[in-house]
Formats: C-alpha cells, structure tokens, sequence
C-alpha cells in the first residue's frame, strides 16, 4: 500500500468519514442542481422554442462562430506579441547592464500591478486622443493582453533561466564560451523545457481574459453570446450563456490539457537539468523565482 507524504493513511473510522463527506457533498451538489434546474423550469427556460436558435446553422454562422474567431484571434494574436514581449523583457532584466536591467524591471512590474481590465480602458480611450476617430476596440485588447501577460511571461521566463544550474554556465565559460553563446546554446534550450509549462497555462489565462473585450464592445464570443444574440432571439438569454459557457469551457480545457501534457513531458525528459518553473500566481514560482534571484542579483 503505498503512502502519502501529505497525510496518514486514514483507519476504519477515517474511511467511514470520508465516505460519509462524500454522500453528504454529492447530494448537497444534487440539491443544488435540482434547485437551479427548477428555478430555470418555473421560467420557462427549458422549453424547446427558446433553445431552437442554437438547433440551426444560421445561428452558428452568423453568431456564434464569428463571436469565437474574434475571441481566437485576439488571443492568437496577443499571444504571439506577449511571448515575444516577456521574451525580450525577460532577458533584459537577466542583463549585466543596470541601464537595460532597471529599466526593463520597471516595465514589466508596473504593467504587472495595472489591472487589465483598467490597462484595456486606457488604451481604448486614449488611442482616439492620440489617433484620430475609429474602432480601437481590437487593438485595446490585443494590447492590453499583451502588456499584462507579457510581463507576467517575462518574470517565467527569468525564473526558467535561474532554474537552470549555475554548473550548466559555469561548465560553459569554462570552454570558453561568452555570455551570449552561453545564454543562446547553454541556458535558454533548458530553460524553455522547464518553462513550457508555466507558458502555456500563462496562455490559457490570456484567452479567457479576451472575454473582458465585451467592456467595450469589441465583437468576440461572449459579446455576440450576451448582447448581440440574445438580442436577435428575445429570451434566449440563458440558454445562450449556457451554450457560450460550454464552448468556454471546451477550449479552456484543450489548453489546460496541453498544458498538462507538457509538464508531464518536461518532468520526463532528460534534455534539461532545470527543474520546471511553477504556473504564474503559484506560490512555488515566487519562492522559486524569489531564491534563485537572491543569489544571483
């Protein structure tokens, strides 16, 4: 029987308990669906005429399916320029250089502390200012997306290259290589193992973050599911949020799954001595992240 390095095995009167918890949560869990289905029943949001629209291609070609290639392209669109922004700022910050270290920190900790949905209301009030009349609403959200996540992409990649051991480098000048060859041939190709990961659930964040595109009208998938469909099909509020939830979900779960995948592959595979960096927002990557600074700043 194997054991749990985070608690005991628990005893005959354990295992009752447990078993007991968990009858109690599951019917709990069945009162409260009861409940909501009930309450959508008295409202009549069960009947077939409201949920027809979601049964006909229309609906899906005409709102639906545009709504969800807004929500990927920006998301598409915002990854490519955050992973090329924390990239840059990520290195900048390893620099021995304090005029492009310094500078490069303040960035990416304001940008960090700013609120995204605050960032997205910046740049779509101010571009208009800056650029004449027009719709900005893409650009506010492609933009904003990429300065927070950027940044946050930009603190994965300095702690993906401290994870790397100081041996790997030290090995590295030893034969004579200088820095630069160092962090391109030595440092980078184990820190991108060891921070795939982290990446990637970074990435699953940044797509449902295009959801707050809907403050200012910007048209992807929750903005057609809400405003524009429900509008053109009177009562179909609630399926609609239910329908726009599920494909939420969907592609949140492909990401999370890729994700997973490649931390599994990054703890199995042997091309790299780094040990993989923590997903953004959990306290490992800060500890990780925290330690390793200390002892080389």
């Amino acid at each position: 029987m194997s054991t749990s390095v985070l608690f005991d095995t628990p005893g005959p009167r354990g295992r009752v308990r447990n078993h007991l918890l968990t009858v109690v949560s599951v019917v709990a869990v069945a009162g409260a669906l009861y409940w909501v289905y009930s309450g959508f029943d008295a409202k009549g949001q069960w009947e077939g005429k409201i949920w027809e629209p979601f049964l006909q291609a229309d609906t899906w070609r005409y709102y639906i399916i545009p709504g969800l290639i807004g929500t990927l392209r920006a998301a598409a669109v915002a990854a490519v320029l955050a992973l090329v922004f924390g990239a840059v700022f990520g290195l900048a910050r390893l620099s021995d250089h304090r005029w492009i270290r310094i500078p490069a920190g303040v960035v990416v900790e304001v940008f960090r502390a700013i609120p995204l949905l605050l960032l997205i209301f910046f740049i779509f009030y101010l571009a208009p200012t800056l650029f004449g009349g027009g719709d900005y609403a893409f650009i506010a959200v492609v933009l904003g997306l990429t300065l927070y996540n950027g940044s946050v992409l930009a603190e994965v990649v300095r702690a993906g290259v401290h994870a790397v051991p100081k041996g790997q480098s030290e090995a590295a000048y030893a034969v004579g290589m200088r820095k630069n060859q160092v962090m391109r041939l030595v440092l980078l190709p184990q820190a991108v193992t060891a921070m795939m990961p982290a990446i990637v659930s970074q990435l699953v964040v940044l797509l449902k973050d295009t959801a707050l595109g809907y403050i200012i009208a910007y048209v992807d998938l929750l903005n057609t599911g809400f405003k524009i469909l429900p509008a053109a099909f009177f009562g179909s509020l609630i399926p609609a949020a239910i329908v726009i939830g599920i494909i939420y979900v969907g592609l949140n779960m492909l990401l999370s799954y890729v994700a997973n995948w490649l931390e599994r592959r990054s703890r199995r595979s042997r091309k790299t001595a780094a040990t993989p960096v923590a997903p953004p927002g959990a306290e490992a990557i800060g500890l990780r992240s925290g330690g390793g600074l200390d002892s080389t700043d």
